[in-house]
């Protein structure tokens, strides 16, 4: 049997993440992966319509609850050794309740076009 221990820092510690969900695929520019390098930027309207511009390149989503929540973890090693063997602590950073949904395809953003002469 494994035994697995999940804690939290504090009920009141936890910190709420955000789910970003987009349609399709992002590819870097660069030949490196995303990680760690900048998406866009997110914006709300007055209306809380989230409103993601990427490049020249805008989305517009929708806030959606979660049915079950996900728990962030964060694997601590290996705590002491019990009759069967060593078990992993894990613990508990943040929640995530709500996504934003980016289901349209993105518009591109003309700011001025010349006229023809």
């Amino acid at each position: 049997m494994v035994q697995i221990v999940i804690s939290s820092e504090g009920a009141g510690g936890l910190a709420q993440w955000v789910l970003v969900e987009l349609q399709g695929e992002v590819e870097p520019r660069q030949s490196g992966g995303l990680a760690g390098s900048l998406l866009g930027d997110l914006h709300y309207t007055r209306e809380g319509v989230p409103v993601l511009i990427v490049g020249h390149h805008i989305l517009y989503g929708k806030v959606v609850q979660l049915e079950k929540p996900f728990a962030v973890l964060v694997k601590r090693g290996a705590g002491e050794p019990g009759p069967a063997g060593p078990h992993t602590h894990y613990t508990v950073t943040a929640l995530i309740k709500t996504k934003l949904l980016f289901k349209t395809r993105p518009k591109p953003i003309i700011t001025n076009v010349p006229k023809k002469v």
